[in-house]
Parts: structure tokens; C-alpha cells; sequence
């Protein structure tokens, strides 16, 4: 269904992991009180609201308990069983603590009225405390979270990070750009003097007009609210940070999330004309009398972007037929009163771009940051041509208004509504009852209303979801560390950039790309010869990580072989990294029971990667009286001939003599994970594994002169037979001696 927040997620049982903090404390002077009693309330505030307008807000609270509980509240869940195992393979090094979970959740609620608070306000300074992650390795503590509060009370507050509870934390429709953390209380003697501060850093990358960012507050339930921030930039010490502070009247879970924007007014009973901020294309027109008394009206816009659309048509040849969408509008009144007159809405809903007339210019009056033609990276729409019957478009051209509604539950084709165009890629229609959700598509021909309700399906569906790819890469200088991201596919080059800064390469390539959803995971395990391990002691394990658009997952992991005998026939140990998706209904039902590795043998892989690891060169100690010596010294002769080959030849023409030496790609693999980054040092390994692989009575010279005749370097063939008779030595010193050395 499309509502935001419509959709809830049925957890029975949840498992919470915890990072220790380090605490670091900060003296603060005290902010004026008054500000320091007032709490950030979970709904969005009217601007310049009259104080008729307030008695109207008080007033609306009884028929306005629906929709905050439909918007706020996630269901109520069972209790959580007290024995709850970790899920093997986390990403993050964190304990269970179902225990202290139950005391985060479960902590004390707002108590301003009590003498244990005002005493404690008294007798103790306020201050600011700064909480830190623990480091792990070599990444270095970062900013949990900013506590305000009195001294006596901060010294008995701790916060945990507990990221792996993210999946359970976010809603499809919100984008997590922040830690999870939890706030507990550990002195229950005391009554903490609500309302405290609490400052959250996030990092959100894309913003727009359409999204706000807000805070999470999550209890034990898993019932949320939203508080709206007070700020989003500050000072610590010298340093720009930004974070969202709130301030909070009870403890829990709390994260900052990135969600659609919700615009609220009031529909008067003279009636309204009015243009959302977040997208001024889009107004509402209300008649007088529509409404008997003031109503309040609640609106959020999804954008759609055309790359969606054409990601669909290009998959489902039934939805050819559809040229462009309006945006998704949600809106709800706060009312149960029917509407009296019809209410007129204009929304964008660009034309077919293939239609236009050439060289008409007025088509270009207001052009669209992301074309119909092109992948669109922002959610931003922008009306692109002028009326399609003004341009002569083809009259078979139709505009087909859908609506959704909570009481039937399903999404339904209004052909009983005219929809026209009004100009400059906009349209208009008028309802006369209210939808709770309701969206415009142009047809460039009739497309029956069985396949348009799949096709708003389909794009709810693909809104949710981003396309994304695995990486795999390990480090140049040593072959057997590897990192392990999920990267969306629209951030894959820089990414890989990154890692190459880093010193991480490929082979293997990142997988094909795939859909996820917000918070849903990938679980991966290695097969073959090859496990891994995180923390160099414990092999054989799963892994996951956790899908957040705005965040970076990624795993450091130390690669070995399982059996050091194994793979015989081959110069390099082989195995494969299996990924699987977990849905979040997969993982709600597992998480009291983690999927072991053997588990997943019956589950349907998502991809897999190929992985390959250098075998160790073993030296054999033998008695003085068994030693071999050899005094052949052409062996000499032919580690100078091979590296001046490797000097001569281009990437071009070595590219050419691979193709003709017989040798298995799997080597030309190995040759590259080995040098990745140095041609002539490759092309001298690829000889080599050539000449190990001959006959010891073998014709090399002309073996090789045949084969460089044939890559089109009939001169280094003939210099090469000549330094092969002639004895002629490169007396330069070159790197394959030193390093034998």
C-alpha cells in the first residue's frame, strides 16, 4: 500500500548488540531554562498558526488519533524471550544485551512534577558529555552522541551503539543516515529532570526538496515517534559539526532518518487555494463550503524519477504504453466529514518528449534537471513542453487518474474523472471524494486497468527499493586481506576510486546489479577452498551486511585456505564468495534463531564470486649430500632473455602474444593479481609460467620466436634467436634478481 508508514513490520522476537563507549565530558554553560523545558513534539508544526487556528489543532487531537498511529505507532509486538544468540557473522563487533535492552526501553518516562528531579536541578550543574564509539582496530572512535543534562545525571547515562538492530529500526520509505543508538539509565533513584537534550551527528547526502530529516525514537515495542530537531549545526571546540538535537522526554532507541517531507494546513470553511512549498507545481483548490467547519490537511510527494518509469517499460513490454507519471501524492484530512463540492488539483505530468514538433522552442520553456531519456539521479521533476493538444500531439493520447483508498485497501482506475492538460506539462482534475494516495500516468496509446494498477504497483515497489552491487576486492600488496562492500549502483565508480586509494583491487569484478530495500541485509559465505575470517582467529563463519543507501557497509576480512594440499593441479588455492538477500520478514523470523552455515544450503543464492589465492612456495630442506646444483646456465640466459622480452613488448603486443602461448586464463588471473599495477613485471611472470610449464628438452628459443612472429613482432624474434645463440647476456641487474636474493 502506498501511505508512508502504512506498512509496519511484524517482529515477534528481536535480538540488540551493543557497542561500548567511551565516555569523554565537556563543560557546557547551561542554555536559558525555558528552552530547556519545552519538548520537541513527534508531528509537524503549523507556521504562523493564529490562535483560532491552535484551538482548532487542540481540538482536531480526538480525529487526528488515527492517522498518528497509522504515522507513528509500528504495531504492537510479543515481549522478547530472555535467551537470545547472536547472529553469527555481524559486521560489527557487538555483544548481546537483551538485559540491558529491556532497561533502555523500559527506562523511566517524563516526570517533571516530582522533588527528585527539581532537587536534582538544583543542587547540580548542567553540563555537556560527549559520547564516543569504542575503536576497533584501526578505525578511530567517532561522535555517538551529545547528553545535556545535569552532571549527576549524565554520570549515570550511558549510550550504546547498536547498529545491528537497523534492519528492525527503519522503514522502507526512510533512508538511515545516522548510528542506531540506545540511552539507558542506570540510577532509578534518581528522577531525571525531563525535557534533556540529546544531539545525534548524520551524514545525509541527499536531501532535496521533498525530504526532511528528523529523529527516531523507537521503544521496546518497536512503536516509533519522530521528534523534529531544534538545530542541526554546531560547534565542538573549534570544529563545524552537524547533528540533529533534539530534546527528548523519555529514553530508547534513537537514529536519524531521512523521510518524504510533510506539509500541513488548514482548509478554512470559506475555502483554500494553496501550493505546496515542496513542489509549487502542485496546489489544491478547495471551494467554499467544501467543509461544514475548519479541517486539517496533511500532505507528503513522492517523485518519481522517469528512470523508473523506463526501468519498468524496458523490463514488462505491458507497460510500453506509458510515456510519463505524475508524482505520488499522499495526503490526509483529518476529518471524517465527506467533501461537500469538488476539490481541483494540478499536478506535473510531462508530455511524451518524442511527440514535440522539431525546432518548437517553446518546449524548452522549463526543462528538467533529469530527462525522460536519461538515468535521472535526483528526485526532482520539472514540467518539460507545452499542452500536447497545443504541440498537434497524438490525439490517441490519454490521462488516467488512480487513486488509492485505506477502506477498500487497493488502488483503483478513475475513468469517471477527466483529467486534461493544462499547460506546460501540467494537468488538472477534480474528485469529490478523498484519496488517501492518487498519482496521473499519460499513455501514448489505451492500456487496460488490469495492467494500470500493476504498473503503480510495480513502481511502489521499485520506489522502495535501490539497485545496488557487491565488491569484493583485496589488498595489492597482500592478496590474502579483502574488503567486502554493498554500494549502490549509482555510487559504484567513486567507490571503486576509493578502494583504489586505499590499495584494494580486483579481480573478481563487482557483481551484477541487484534490488534492495532499506535495511535489508546480505548474508554471504565462502565455499571451495576458501574461508575467511574477521578477526584472524575464528575461519568458517557467515557474514551480512546491511543495506542503508546513505550509509557504507563494509567488512575487512582475512582470506586462507582450507586445505593447503588441495587444488593440486592448479598454481593457486580456488574457492567462491555465495551471497543471499534476507528480506526484513526473513530476518524478524530468524532473529532469535541465526542461520548457521549450513542453513543456507537450501536457500537460492543471490550471486556468487570467484576467488583465487597464491599458493605459499614451500622450501624443503635437504641434506648437504641430496642437494641439487644445477650448472646449466642457460637458466640464466633465459631470466635476462624473458625480462628484456618484457621491457620491449607493449601492453598491446603482450595482450597479442597471451593469445597465442598456452596458457590457462586462470594464470593470466593470477599474473594480474599478482603485478597489478606494473606491465613489464606481468609479461615477465607470464613468461615464466610459460617456461615452467615446457618439457625440460623443449626448443624454447624457437617456440617463442614462433609465437612473437605471430603477435606481429617478427623483429624481437629474430634479436631474440640471436641473443640465444650468440650468448648475450643483459648485465643490467634487474628486480627478479634482488628479490631472490
Amino acid at each position: 500500500s502506498p501511505m508512508i508508514g502504512r506498512e509496519s513490520l511484524n517482529i515477534d522476537q528481536v535480538q540488540s548488540s551493543e557497542n561500548k563507549t567511551v565516555e569523554k565530558e565537556t563543560t557546557k554553560s547551561l542554555r536559558e531554562k525555558n528552552s530547556d523545558q519545552e519538548q520537541a513534539v513527534s508531528r509537524d508544526p503549523v507556521k504562523q498558526m493564529g490562535n483560532e487556528d491552535h484551538k482548532l489543532l487542540q481540538n482536531s487531537l480526538a480525529e487526528q488519533k488515527d492517522y498518528n498511529r497509522m504515522e507513528e505507532s509500528h504495531g504492537t509486538r510479543e515481549n522478547i524471550k530472555d535467551e537470545i544468540n547472536e547472529i553469527p557473522g555481524s559486521n560489527t563487533n557487538n555483544t548481546t544485551a537483551f538485559a540491558r535492552l529491556e532497561n533502555v526501553c523500559n527506562a523511566p518516562a517524563m516526570n517533571l512534577s516530582t522533588n527528585g528531579s527539581e532537587e536534582v536541578e538544583r543542587s547540580s550543574p548542567w553540563m555537556n558529555k560527549e559520547y564516543l564509539t569504542e575503536a576497533s582496530g584501526k578505525i578511530e572512535p567517532e561522535v555517538a552522541c551529545y547528553i545535556t543534562a545535569p552532571s549527576i545525571i549524565l554520570e549515570n547515562l550511558v549510550c550504546r551503539v547498536i547498529n545491528d538492530m537497523s534492519s528492525l529500526v527503519v522503514e522502507d520509505s526512510e533512508e538511515l543516515v545516522s548510528n542506531v543508538i540506545s540511552i539507558e539509565y542506570l540510577d532509578h533513584d534518581k528522577d531525571i529532570p525531563f525535557p534533556i537534550s540529546i544531539a545525534i551527528p548524520f551524514t545525509a547526502r541527499y536531501r532535496g526538496n521533498y525530504r526532511d530529516i528528523t529523529v527516531k525514537m523507537t521503544n521496546m515495542n518497536f512503536q516509533s515517534s519522530y521528534l523534529t530537531p531544534i538545530s542541526f549545526d554546531g560547534y565542538q571546540g573549534n570544529q563545524k559539526v552537524t547533528f540533529a538535537e533534539v530534546k527528548i522526554c523519555q529514553l530508547g532507541i534513537f537514529s536519524v532518518v531521512s523521510c518524504l517531507k510533510k506539509e500541513t494546513f488548514i482548509i478554512p470553511k470559506k475555502g483554500l487555494s494553496q501550493k505546496l512549498s515542496m513542489d509549487s507545481r502542485i496546489s489544491f483548490y478547495y471551494h467554499p463550503e467544501t467543509f461544514s467547519s475548519p479541517v486539517i490537511m496533511q500532505s507528503k510527494v513522492q517523485p518519481i524519477e522517469p528512470s523508473l518509469v523506463s526501468f519498468l517499460k524496458a523490463k514488462y513490454d505491458m507497460y510500453h504504453s506509458v510515456v510519463s507519471t505524475s508524482p505520488l501524492v499522499h495526503i490526509q484530512h483529518l476529518s471524517s466529514e465527506p467533501f461537500n463540492k469538488e476539490v481541483s488539483v494540478i499536478l506535473p505530468c510531462p508530455p511524451n518528449s518524442e511527440k514535440r514538433k522539431p525546432g518548437d522552442s517553446r518546449e524548452h520553456g522549463r526543462t528538467s534537471s533529469a530527462t525522460v531519456t536519461s538515468v535521472a539521479t535526483a528526485y526532482q521533476l520539472r514540467s518539460m513542453s507545452v499542452s500536447m493538444r497545443k504541440h498537434g500531439e497524438n490525439l490517441s493520447e490519454s490521462l488516467k487518474l488512480l487513486g488509492y483508498r485505506n477502506k477498500e485497501e487497493e488502488w483503483i482506475v478513475h475513468n469517471e474523472v477527466i483529467v486534461r492538460n493544462v499547460r506546460n506539462g501540467l494537468v488538472s482534475f477534480e474528485v469529490d471524494e478523498c484519496l488517501e494516495s492518487f498519482i496521473v500516468i499519460r499513455l501514448s496509446f489505451a492500456m487496460d486497468d488490469t495492467h494500470l494498477v500493476l504498473f503503480i504497483q510495480a513502481l511502489e515497489e521499485a520506489i522502495r527499493s535501490t539497485l545496488a552491487n557487491v565488491v569484493l576486492y583485496r589488498k595489492k600488496e597482500n592478496p590474502h586481506k579483502i574488503v567486502v562492500l554493498l554500494v549502490p549502483s549509482k555510487e559504484l565508480n567513486r567507490e571503486l576510486q576509493s578502494l583504489h586509494e586505499e590499495g584494494y583491487f580486483g579481480p573478481p569484478e563487482p557483481t551484477q546489479q541487484f534490488q534492495l530495500r532499506e535495511g535489508e541485509q546480505i548474508h554471504f559465505r565462502f565455499s571451495g577452498n576458501i574461508f575467511a575470517s574477521d578477526d584472524g582467529k575464528n575461519f568458517g563463519k557467515a557474514y551480512r551486511l546491511i543495506f542503508h543507501s546513505q550509509r557504507k557497509p563494509r567488512l575487512e576480512l582475512q582470506l586462507k585456505e582450507v586445505d593447503e594440499f588441495g587444488n593440486y593441479s592448479s598454481p593457486h588455492y580456488k574457492g567462491t564468495a555465495v551471497f543471499y538477500k534476507m528480506t526484513k520478514e526473513t530476518i524478524a523470523k530468524n532473529w532469535n534463531q541465526p542461520l548457521q552455515p549450513d542453513d543456507y544450503q537450501h536457500m537460492s543464492p543471490l550471486c556468487k564470486l570467484a576467488l583465487t589465492l597464491p599458493k605459499h612456495e614451500k622450501l624443503i630442506n635437504r641434506p648437504q649430500s641430496t642437494k641439487r646444483i644445477s650448472t646449466d646456465s642457460s637458466d640464466a640466459l633465459w631470466d635476462h632473455l624473458m625480462y628484456w622480452l618484457a621491457e620491449e613488448l607493449s601492453e598491446d603486443n603482450a595482450s597479442l602474444l597471451s593469445l597465442h602461448l598456452p596458457i590457462r586464463r586462470s594464470t593470466l588471473q593470477l599474473v594480474r593479481l599478482k603485478c597489478p599495477d606494473n606491465p613489464t613485471h606481468q609479461i615477465y611472470e607470464l613468461l615464466c609460467f610459460w617456461k615452467k610449464n615446457l618439457p625440460r628438452a623443449a626448443d624454447k628459443q624457437r617456440l617463442l620466436s614462433r609465437f612473437l612472429h605471430k603477435s606481429g613482432r617478427s623483429d624481437l624474434s629474430e634479436e631474440l634467436r640471436f641473443k640465444w645463440e650468440n650468448k648475450v647476456y643483459t648485465w643490467q641487474k634487474h628486480w627478479f634478481e634482488t628479490d631472490r636474493k
